[in-house]
């Protein structure tokens, strides 16, 4: 009888968690598709940007440069939330983000624009880093990967969105500015994503246990975590100057260098877009199926290499030289949105709540680092290389390494209880003893 209540109780919670954890990713893909299209717009909006500020690619480069330093407002934000909690930071980070979208709408002047753009991505930064963290400590172990491909596919649509949009503003005469109206009516999603976050989550047991008010930013380099941290930090690092090459410049390589219309380029990126987001679920799938690390590790090499040939250009032997770009860029996209799932799966479940949102933000930081580093490399590498295509196309080959080092040195953590892969048992124990030994395999720790 007593198994039999305990039994009732569980389906009973098992019910009960469903429905908030459908609310939770509900509020998450509203977030994550807004953050897509907002930060999606500087890179659509490049050539026109660079022709209402007078900006040549030089020039456009150092502008782009100066806009990475948004990560440390989005690593300050991402402490706050591992200290104040998820929820106050994506609420205000989507209460201000609108304001200084309408503020960049509105920039006179390059530089003007630039400011308030990072303000737009350092708050949006610091939420979506809150937000993919209060996902992983909200859904059930076989749901995590499933969970992180719903609000990625979700953030891939919202980028598509502005590639939609460009061709048809250019058509009717209109600004590139308007594609900044829909971020300035962001405000009025604050009420219904409040309403869908939870109140509670597991932060809160950090909260009551001590653990978040006495951990530090440094901690994620605490020997316990010192491996995994360097690892993530430095394929950070090696990926975004690889994407940032890749990714930045990809509208602005398709119209300006290419010589392709807008509506040829969008048609392009938004095929290309489109056909990968079959990446979503399929990093879904091969994340619970082999693991997380080997769907980085695989798909991660494959995909810089389809970056390398769109860059490369369609070979004098292709006889439609649009379809080239089509299917490799295609290849890309399937190919980077598999190991984005993966690496964010991972990502999110090796720290302890304590910690967790401060690694994304930590990643965050990296990322500003080296894309302010990838930015002025570009400039710098324009003139000896030949050409903006042939840099771009060797920073693209540095995402490979990153693939390796992660399928070294990250740990698995497919079927792992949160606190098993985050080591919360082992964090718990010697918090107050400063840098203990190194810690032991998460599969050790699930065993013992």
């Amino acid at each position: 009888m007593a198994k039999q209540k305990v039994k009732t109780k569980a389906v009973n919670d098992a019910s009960a968690q469903r429905p908030r954890s459908s609310t939770t990713v509900g509020a998450i893909v509203i977030l994550l598709l807004y953050q897509g299209y907002t930060l999606s717009i500087v890179g659509i909006a490049s050539p026109w940007i660079a022709k209402s500020f007078a900006l040549d690619e030089g020039k456009l480069a150092r502008l782009f440069a100066w806009m990475a330093i948004s990560a440390f407002g989005s690593l300050l934000l991402a402490r706050v939330a591992d200290r104040v909690g998820r929820r106050p930071v994506i609420l205000g980070a989507l209460l201000l983000a609108p304001l200084f979208s309408f503020g960049a709408a509105l920039a006179p002047t390059a530089g003007a624009f630039a400011a308030c753009e990072i303000m737009v991505s350092a708050l949006l930064g610091g939420s979506v880093s809150s937000a993919i963290v209060l996902l992983a400590e909200e859904l059930p172990v076989k749901q995590r990967a499933r969970g992180q491909a719903v609000v990625a596919l979700a953030s891939a649509i919202g980028g598509v969105l502005g590639y939609l949009i460009i061709p048809a503003l250019l058509a009717w005469n209109y600004s590139w500015r308007w594609l900044l109206a829909p971020s300035a009516a962001g405000i009025l999603l604050v009420v219904p994503v409040a309403m869908m976050l939870p109140a509670q989550s597991k932060w809160s047991s950090a909260v009551s246990s001590g653990s978040a008010k006495r951990s530090h930013f440094y901690d994620i380099f605490h020997p316990i975590y010192r491996r995994r941290s360097i690892a993530l930090l430095t394929c950070a690092a090696l990926d975004t100057i690889a994407g940032t090459a890749v990714n930045g410049w990809l509208y602005y390589q398709a119209v300006s260098i290419l010589g392709l219309s807008p509506v040829a380029a969008s048609t392009l990126v938004v095929t290309g877009m489109g056909v990968g987001m079959i990446g979503f679920p399929l990093g879904a799938w091969t994340s619970e199926r082999f693991g997380r690390v080997p769907t980085v590790f695989y798909m991660g090499g494959a995909a810089w290499l389809g970056a390398f040939a769109f860059y490369y250009g369609p070979p004098t032997f292709v006889s439609w030289p649009f379809m080239w770009l089509v299917v490799v860029y295609c290849w890309f996209k399937i190919a980077s949105d598999v190991m984005t799932v993966g690496a964010n799966s991972a990502a999110t479940e090796l720290f302890p709540a304590a910690l967790r949102t401060t690694m994304i933000g930590a990643q965050g930081i990296t990322a500003a680092a080296f894309s302010m580093l990838a930015q002025v490399l570009i400039a710098a590498l324009i003139g000896p290389f030949g050409g903006l295509a042939s840099v771009i196309r060797y920073l693209a080959l540095l995402g490979i390494p990153s693939a390796i080092i992660f399928g070294l040195f990250i740990d698995e953590t497919r079927g792992l209880t949160l606190e098993q892969s985050a080591l919360e048992d082992q964090w718990n124990e010697v918090r107050h003893n400063p840098w203990p030994a190194e810690a032991e395999n998460p599969r050790q720790a699930a065993d013992r």
